[in-house]
Order: structure tokens, then C-alpha cells, then sequence
């Protein structure tokens, strides 16, 4: 018989749908039944991909004896974290302040009014069976001990919402804004934790830091030294030389746990895609490396092979866990090799060449199997013809085996992030096939998760299991990645409609989600659901924050339509955070690479008429501090008084000499770009 989350559009949630659990879905209903029973909360959250998670449902959630006990002393509720980063953020930051460390699955206990008293991450069966009557001895007999608790966890908890830009400055003086001395402390930090060895940042476990590389290739273009050109060199080669880079389906594992990028956390997450491949396209354009910039298209062909929805949304996530030859799910099984698999995959003459390119051995690189590899010949990653062949054969004898779960609920925010690299690479890379991928992705993303009445509505989460369906309130990252998304878009086809797009809906941002008072974006909506702190989304982790999202949209968006009041809300998010970014700069690097682009300055190109060589030639550079308007044209001083046929370099709207072949438009970009003065 199944519960309560049969109902519920999450593929992690319906996984859980037929547990003997009595679970509820997140919502006024379970709040509702620990008032009246008097019981606490047991809150679970994790995530489709998350293996860990799959790990204690198998061990406690399908079991019987164990269900029984949470049936009979909690009110039990599943979250998934994805759908949900507002509640997950919320106990996170509980659980992290009891434990020091976080992780999922995660498990909090709370009261019946949702606030935590006590939390942790995976337990066994034996352990949580302990720790739930522990926890009901707690709840009957020591009360007091358990409002302390609370007491001081709610303290700590609305901490991110309590930030002010006050510093001590005269009502005359203006907070300062995230400058150049940031950016100097957050290259020394960088620095000082780069691995020369294997790349990245400090030791194992490794997770890629995109946003920190892409802020180091941003000051290596304004001022080049062989120090960050190391950095970027090293971490590029090292993650797509690695096991944590798919060498035969293309695409990103989520980190390594080694140092060396070998062995990975094998599920597949499009925000990683995203991010992963925006940085190799960036540093493959920009450096001329044409092993990144294979890197970038065959992550960008995987997403679109294996993640995309045929009506153009993309998906989630591949799990880690698939099944083995005896039906039982294995972290990696997918992935992994034996020597002799490799051989009966390929005929007799390509056997050499694949074992070696793969770096294939009898006795294997990981218990006892396999992980591709190009780990001994780091950086060594363009293929020969017998190479290819191979890789192809191995890819279809792949395919064979049982696939890893897939996570097909597909995310706003995650799904803006993937169209702002996509719209990017398909102009860079003169890929109009993906840039049709693009477009079809925004009209997605408009048509099912963007509904217009007497205003603008934005869910967070959509799938489609029988009827279609959009669900949850959209957060304030949502909305920051589509208007990037969408300003990318407008850049990549010439059309209007995207840059109209983009400005609903960051005047939705700022209407419904702005913090009047300290500045900066809320989590939730002002109409929202009230949550029992309402937080603040600042720290770039594995996805950029909301804020440094919005930042960097807003800034952008402000220079395409002349609108100010964009660029003045951006500006007091960098004042917001100024501090607290100087004091970690490694994580803010979203952040800092807006605050670079601020500082730069924004340098404006509009191509008018009917001009495809300027805009292939404008097309073929990378270059991070430019917008671009071209094709259609719409109300904003990027336009105005323009002539047809030409290009025009400006800042803040100031013209130089319009260019009419494709030298004098390099020279004015050229010029364009070298910095402010004073």
C-alpha cells in the first residue's frame, strides 16, 4: 500500500512512495498531526542521485521493524533537497551547527512547529533505532534540554538574514563595494590552496571550484602571469584527465574523492555539466586550447543526448548506484571496467590501442575494476581515429548494461544555469544546432514553469508522469538564473523577446524578493511560504548563490536595457556582502567575478542592420566584460541613434567611431576593453 508521497511529482519522493514509512510530503498536513499528537517531527532529505541516501532508505526506510518504530513515535516527512533548497538550507545549517559537518541523507528531529533540536546525516539501522528511542526519552522526560536546543539553534539560524551593509559609515558615506583588493586577497588565498601537483584547491575530497577558476581566467585575460596560468592549466588538464570526467559519454561526475581526480562520486548533476562546461568553453576560447573546448562540447552533447526532455527541458541528474549482474545496485557498476570487458567489447585490433589509451590493467585502479582514465598522460586528451573508433564501440557495449537512475524532474534554476552555458557555446562554437537547443529550452522554461495572469507566476520544479505538472513556489535563484539565462539567450539569437523576458522577471526579483532594509535577495518570495527563519542564499557552493547570481544578471541586464536601478540593486548586494567576502573569498567566486565586471566596467556593442560577418567576428572572441544587441531591436540606449550596417563600441553609451569592417571593430573592442581610468 503505498503513503502519502504517491501523490508527489519528485522521483526521489515516489521512490519512497511505497515504504512502510507513513511518510507526509512537506506541508501543513504533517505540522498539523504533530500538533495534535503531540509527537515530534522526523525529517528526512536527500536526493535521487544521492547514493548514501539510497544506502539508509534500503537499511532503515524499507525495513519493517524500523518503519514501525518511526510510525509509532514521529511524525515522519521526506524532502527532497533539490525541490526544496529553502528547507534543506534551513535544517543544513542546524545540523551543521550540532555536528560540525553536514551531508545527506540528512535526519532532524524537530518540534511540532518545525524548529530543529537535534540532527545528523546517514545512520545504520542499529544506530537509528537507538538514536529514535534516545530522542523520545529526550521528548517525554527532559523537555528543558530540548528548548535550549532549540533556543540556541534558532539564534544561529537567521544569521544569513541579519547581514547589514553597516559598517560604521556616516549616512554620507556609502558601503564600499567588493573592489580590486578583493579580487587581490581572493587570487593569494586561491594561491596558496592550489595543489600544483594535481590541481584544484586543498586536499581530498575534490570538487572542480568553477566559479573560482572561471574568476582566475577573468584576471589572467586583464593582466597574464604564469602563476594563475598554472592554476588553470593544472585543474583543467587534471579534472577532464581524470576518472571524475566520463572519457566515453562525456560529462562530469559531482567530485573526486581522491586528490588525483580519479575516483569519482558517480552521479551525473546538470548543474555540474553547466558549470563545468561554461569554464572549459571560457578557458578553451580564451587560451586557444582545443582539448578544453572538447571537453566543453562533448559535456554539452551529453546533456544533450542523455538529460533533455523532447520538449527541450532538461533533467536533473544520473544516479550513482545502477545494478550489477545479480541485480543489485552498485555505486559506480555503470562505469567501471574489467580488462577482459574492454577486450570482448572491441575486435582484436583495437584491443591494444584501447587498453592503453584507457590506461585498462588487470589488476584495475579501483577495487579490483577499472575507471577510465588519461591520468598518466594528464592533458593528452585529443583522440586519433582508432582511438575514436574504439571509444564509440565502447560507448555502445555500455549502453548495454543496466543504466543508472534517472532523476527527470527538471529545475528552473538549474535549467537557466544550462541555458546561459548553451546559448554561450553555441556562438562561440558556431553551433546553431545548439543554439536551436537553447531556444527551445526558454520556451520550455516559459511555456511550463512560467505562467502570466494579472502577474508573472514561477514554479521551481516540473515532471511529467502522465499529466504534466509545475510545482513549488520558485525560489530567489530561479528567478536570478532565468533572467541570466534569458539576457544570454537574447545576446545568442538577436530576439527581443528574451530581453523583455528577462526584465519581468527580474522585476519580480526585486519586487517580491529584495530586502528593503539591508538589501540583498531573500530565499523565498515575500508571499511565500513562511519558513521558520527566512534566509538568505550568499555563499557560491556547488551552484552559484542566489545573490551573486543576481548580481551578475542584474549588472548585465542593466547595461542591455539602460535601466539603472538594475545595476544600483547589484551594486548593494556586493556592498551587502563586502565584508564577509573579504574575510572567505573562495566562497564568493560567482561574486567576485561580478564585482570584476563592476569594476571593469561594462562594455556595451550593439550591431546594427543586416551584418552577420560582425556578429561571427564579435561570435568568435570570448569576452567577459561585453554585452551585446543585435537583430531586433528594443527600447534601450543600446540603440539609440544608431545607423545600419555598423557595429558600435560604447560605455555607458559613449560611442566611439562606428566600425564597418571587422579590423576596425577588433580595434574598438581592443581599446574598448582596456580599463576605467581613475
Amino acid at each position: 500500500m503505498s503513503n502519502r508521497l504517491s501523490h508527489e511529482i519528485s522521483p526521489y519522493l515516489r521512490q519512497h512512495r511505497d515504504n512502510p514509512v507513513d511518510w507526509y510530503p512537506w506541508g501543513e498536513e504533517a505540522f498539523a498531526h504533530a500538533r495534535t499528537t503531540g509527537k515530534p517531527i522526523l525529517l528526512s532529505v536527500g536526493y535521487s542521485a544521492c547514493h548514501w541516501c539510497h544506502v539508509m532508505a534500503h537499511e532503515c526506510f524499507e525495513d519493517v521493524e524500523t518503519a514501525s518504530l518511526m510510525n509509532e513515535l514521529f511524525v515522519n516527512i521526506k524532502v527532497d533537497r533539490e525541490e526544496r533548497p529553502d528547507v534543506d538550507a534551513i535544517y543544513m545549517d542546524a545540523v551543521q551547527a550540532m555536528t560540525g559537518r553536514g551531508g545527506w541523507p540528512m535526519t532532524v528531529f524537530l518540534t511540532p512547529d518545525a524548529k530543529p533540536f537535534y540532527g545528523g546525516t546517514y545512520f545504520p539501522k542499529p544506530t537509528f533505532i537507538q538514536l529514535m528511542n534516545a530522542i523520545t526519552d529526550a521528548w517525554l522526560n527532559r523537555r528543558d534540554d530540548i528548548e535550549n536546543n532549540v533556543s540556541a539553534l534558532m539564534e544561529s539560524l537567521s544569521r544569513t538574514s541579519r547581514i547589514t551593509n553597516n559598517t560604521g559609515n556616516t549616512q554620507s558615506t556609502q558601503p564600499a563595494l567588493i573592489g580590486p583588493q578583493h579580487l587581490k586577497a581572493a587570487v593569494e588565498q586561491m594561491s596558496k590552496s592550489f595543489d600544483s601537483t594535481w590541481g584544484g584547491f586543498g586536499a581530498a575530497p575534490k570538487f572542480p571550484s568553477t566559479m573560482n577558476l572561471d574568476l582566475l581566467l577573468r584576471i589572467y585575460l586583464d593582466s597574464p602571469n604564469p602563476v594563475l596560468l598554472q592554476i588553470l592549466t593544472t585543474s583543467l588538464d587534471a579534472m577532464a584527465s581524470g576518472g571524475m570526467y566520463d572519457h566515453l559519454g562525456g560529462g562530469f561526475a559531482r567530485y573526486s574523492v581522491d586528490e588525483q581526480w580519479l575516483v569519482p562520486h558517480f552521479e551525473k548533476m546538470l548543474y555540474d555539466q553547466a558549470l563545468l562546461a561554461r569554464v572549459y568553453l571560457h578557458a578553451g576560447v580564451a587560451l586557444n586550447e582545443p582539448r578544453w573546448l572538447q571537453i566543453a562540447s562533448e559535456t554539452i552533447d551529453y546533456v544533450l543526448r542523455d538529460l533533455r526532455h523532447p520538449d527541450g527541458g532538461f533533467f536533473c541528474a544520473q544516479d550513482a548506484d545502477s545494478a550489477d549482474e545479480h541485480g543489485h545496485m552498485v555505486e559506480g557498476h555503470f562505469y567501471v571496467w574489467s580488462k577482459q570487458q574492454v577486450v570482448d567489447a572491441l575486435p582484436q585490433d583495437l584491443h591494444e590501442v584501447a587498453l592503453e589509451w584507457y590506461e585498462v590493467t588487470e589488476a584495475g585502479n579501483f577495487e579490483g575494476s577499472n575507471i577510465l582514465s588519461r591520468l598518466h598522460h594528464r592533458g593528452n586528451l585529443k583522440r586519433n581515429s582508432a582511438v575514436e573508433r574504439a571509444r564509440a564501440l565502447l560507448l555502445e557495449s555500455r549502453n548495454a548494461r543496466p543504466w543508472p537512475g534517472l532523476d527527470d524532474k527538471i529545475l528552473t534554476e538549474w535549467n537557466g544555469m544550462m541555458l546561459a552555458t548553451l546559448a554561450e557555446a553555441a556562438t562561440l562554437l558556431q553551433r546553431p544546432d545548439w543554439l536551436a537547443a537553447a531556444v527551445k529550452n526558454g520556451e520550455f522554461l516559459i511555456d511550463q514553469l512560467c505562467t502570466e495572469s494579472d502577474s508573472i507566476r514561477i514554479r521551481r520544479s516540473w515532471h511529467q508522469d502522465g499529466n504534466p505538472q509545475a510545482q513549488h513556489a520558485a525560489l530567489g535563484a530561479d528567478l536570478a538564473q532565468l533572467v541570466d539565462g534569458f539576457t544570454r539567450l537574447a545576446e545568442a539569437t538577436g530576439h527581443a523577446t528574451w530581453i523583455t523576458r528577462a526584465k519581468t522577471i527580474a522585476n519580480k526579483l526585486l519586487s517580491d524578493y529584495w530586502d528593503a532594509e539591508n538589501g540583498g535577495v531573500f530565499t523565498t518570495s515575500h508571499n511565500g511560504e513562511q519558513l521558520i527563519v527566512r534566509q538568505k542564499d550568499l555563499m557560491d557552493n556547488a551552484t552559484p548563490s542566489a545573490n551573486s547570481t543576481a548580481a551578475f544578471a542584474l549588472y548585465r541586464l542593466a547595461a542591455l536595457t539602460g535601466e539603472e536601478r538594475y545595476a544600483h540593486h547589484a551594486d548593494q548586494i556586493s556592498q551587502l556582502l563586502s565584508h564577509i567576502a573579504t574575510s572567505a573569498p573562495t566562497a564568493f567566486g560567482n561574486l567576485l567575478s561580478a564585482a570584476h565586471l563592476r569594476h571593469r566596467g561594462v562594455v556595451e556593442v550593439a550591431i546594427t542592420g543586416n551584418r552577420p560577418d560582425l556578429v561571427a567576428q564579435l561570435h568568435k572572441q570570448w569576452l567577459p566584460t561585453v554585452v551585446s544587441a543585435w537583430g531586433e531591436r528594443y527600447d534601450s540606449p543600446i540603440w539609440y541613434d544608431r545607423k545600419d550596417d555598423f557595429a558600435y563600441v560604447c560605455r555607458q553609451y559613449s560611442c566611439m567611431a562606428p566600425a564597418h569592417d571587422a579590423q576596425s571593430f577588433d580595434e574598438a573592442i581592443r581599446v574598448a576593453l582596456q580599463p576605467d581610468q581613475g
